[in-house]
C-alpha cells in the first residue's frame, strides 16, 4: 500500500505537470480559440488534477469534485485536451475502487463533461475530438472495472482459503477428539482386563502363600507378565499424545492372532475358556481386528470378574460377507449390584467399537443361566481403516 501512495503521487504530479505545460503552449492551436492560461487557469487545474493524489481515499467524491472545477475551467473556455487525462484516470479509480453501480454513473458524467467540451473546437473536428474523448473514458472504465472484478475475486478466493483452513482445523480438532475417545476406550479394556487377571492371581498366591508355594510363584510369573504387557499396551497408546523429536517402535495393535495369548492369561487366572473356529479364517484390516479383539478381551474380563463359576466359550464364526463372535459364560450368578457402572462403560465402550465398523453387537442374560455378548461385523463393501 506504502508503494501504491508513491506512485500515485508520481503519475498526479506528473499529470499537473503536463497539464499546466499544455495549457500553457498549445492554447494557440485551433486559431486562437482558447483562453491564454493566468492565474485562475492555474488555480482550476491544481483544483481538477489535485483530488486525484487522495483518489484511493474518497474515488467518488474525487469525481465530482474533478468534474465540478474541470466544467468550471472549460466554460472560462480554457485548453480543454488537459482535462481528458484527468478524467479518465478519475473514471478508473472509481471503477476499480467501486461497484458498478457507481462506475458506470461516473463514467457517463465524465463522457458528458468530455463531450461538452468540444464546443470550441473547429467544428468538423468535434465529432472526432468527441468520439476520442468517450472512447478514452470508456477504456479507463474496463480496465478499471476489470480490476474491480480481479480484485473482488481474489478476496473471494482469501475468504474461500481462511474458510476452508478453519475446516481443515476444526476437522483436525475433531480428529484428535476421536483418537483421544478411542485412547479412552483402549485405556479402559486394558486396565480393566489386566487388572482383573492381577487381582485374581494375586488373591491367589496370597491364599497358597504358605501351603503352595509353586502355584504361589506361577501366580507371580503370571501377575508379573501381565503387568508388563499391559504396561507395554498403554505405553504404546500414549505414545500419541506425547511430542518427541524420537521414533520409538512400539508393538503393532493386539489383534485375532493374540487370542490364543488372551485366552492363556484368562486362563491362568483361573478361567476356564474354550475357544471354537468355524469356517476359514481371513485377514482382517487393524482396526476390524483390534475390535474383534476388544470385544473378546472385555468380555473375558467381565466372567473374570462376575461369572461363578468362571467358565466360558469363544465361539468366532468365518464366512465370506460376515464374522460372528459368540462370548457365553456359563456362570449363574449376575453382575456385582457394586459394579454396575463398570460393566455398563464397558458395554458402551463395545457397542461403540461395532458401530464404528458397522456391525451389531448384542448382550444380555441368557435364560438357562450366565451372560451371553454376540458381535456380527461386516466382511464387505467397508472402508478404509
Amino acid at each position: 500500500m506504502r508503494w501504491r501512495r508513491i506512485g500515485d503521487g508520481i503519475v498526479v504530479s506528473w499529470l499537473l505537470v503536463a497539464a499546466l505545460w499544455m495549457a500553457e503552449n498549445w492554447t494557440t492551436s485551433d486559431g486562437g480559440r482558447w483562453t491564454r492560461l493566468d492565474t485562475l487557469g492555474v488555480v482550476l487545474i491544481v483544483a481538477f488534477v489535485g483530488p486525484l493524489y487522495v483518489r484511493t481515499y474518497a474515488p467518488v467524491a474525487m469525481l465530482l469534485v474533478s468534474v465540478v472545477a474541470s466544467t468550471v475551467y472549460l466554460s472560462a473556455g480554457y485548453y480543454h485536451s488537459v482535462v481528458t487525462f484527468t478524467l479518465a484516470l478519475a473514471v478508473f479509480t472509481v471503477a476499480e475502487l467501486r461497484p458498478r453501480r457507481q462506475s458506470v454513473g461516473a463514467a457517463v458524467l465524465a463522457m458528458a463533461t468530455l463531450v461538452w467540451a468540444q464546443r470550441m473546437v473547429v467544428p468538423d473536428r468535434r465529432v472526432l475530438g468527441a468520439l476520442i474523448a468517450v472512447f478514452m473514458v470508456l477504456v479507463a472504465w474496463v480496465f478499471g472495472d476489470n480490476a474491480h472484478r480481479l480484485a473482488e475475486r481474489g478476496r473471494q478466493l482469501a475468504d474461500l482459503t481462511a474458510r476452508l483452513r478453519r475446516e481443515q482445523q476444526e476437522r483436525a480438532h475433531q480428529a484428535v477428539s476421536n483418537e483421544q475417545g478411542r485412547i479412552a476406550r483402549e485405556l479402559h479394556d486394558v486396565v480393566a482386563h489386566h487388572m482383573s487377571v492381577i487381582s485374581v492371581q494375586a488373591g491367589l498366591g496370597r491364599y497358597v502363600l504358605g501351603t503352595d508355594p509353586d502355584t504361589a510363584r506361577r501366580s507371580l510369573e503370571v501377575i508379573a507378565d501381565t503387568a508388563h504387557e499391559a504396561l507395554s499396551e498403554m505405553r504404546r497408546m500414549l505414545a500419541v499424545l506425547r511430542v518427541s523429536t524420537q521414533d520409538t517402535p512400539f508393538d503393532a495393535a493386539p489383534a485375532l492372532d493374540r487370542l490364543p495369548q488372551l485366552l492363556e492369561r484368562v486362563r491362568a487366572a483361573g478361567a476356564t475358556v474354550e475357544l471354537v473356529v468355524e469356517g476359514d479364517e481371513m485377514p482382517l484390516p487393524p482396526g476390524l481386528g483390534l475390535c474383534v479383539y476388544r470385544v473378546i478381551q472385555e468380555s473375558l474380563t467381565n466372567v473374570l470378574k462376575h461369572a461363578d463359576p468362571p467358565e466360558a466359550t469363544v465361539t468366532v464364526r468365518w464366512s465370506p460377507q460376515r464374522l460372528a463372535v459368540l462370548v457365553v459364560d456359563e456362570g449363574r450368578r449376575p453382575p456385582a449390584p457394586s459394579e454396575p457402572d463398570t460393566v455398563q462403560h464397558g458395554l458402551i465402550g463395545m457397542r461403540e467399537r461395532a458401530r464404528i465398523y458397522g456391525g451389531v453387537l448384542s448382550t444380555g442374560p441368557r435364560p438357562e443361566g450366565g451372560f451371553m455378548v454376540s458381535l456380527s461385523l461386516p466382511l464387505q463393501e467397508r472402508g478404509d481403516d
